[in-house]
């Protein structure tokens, strides 16, 4: 979401067809114009303009999905399109 104005401990955010006040506790101040990554009403984390349309690509695609398009082009890599290799690399594992 986007920080549309601030308060001490709260901003008002707009973000993914919605407006609403979301605590900034985690994050600490911010400025209009932040981007911010919220779950439940709570910044948990300052994003840059980048990151944030990552994160909206992703989310778009996981509505189309779950609408029954899954069509879509992903922001990232799926799992379903790594090689062996990558896999292994993204739990952990050493090749």
């Amino acid at each position: 979401m986007q920080v549309l104005s601030s308060t001490p401990g709260h901003a008002l955010c707009s973000g993914r067809g919605e407006t609403r006040t979301v605590r900034t506790a985690l994050v600490g101040p911010v400025a209009v114009g932040d981007w911010l990554l919220v779950f439940l009403d709570s910044a948990q984390e300052q994003l840059d303009a980048a990151r944030a349309r990552e994160i909206e690509a992703t989310l778009d695609l996981l509505a189309q999905a779950m609408a029954g398009d899954a069509s879509g082009d992903a922001a990232f890599t799926l799992p379903s399109s790594m090689a062996p290799a990558e896999l292994r690399a993204l739990v952990g594992e050493i090749s």
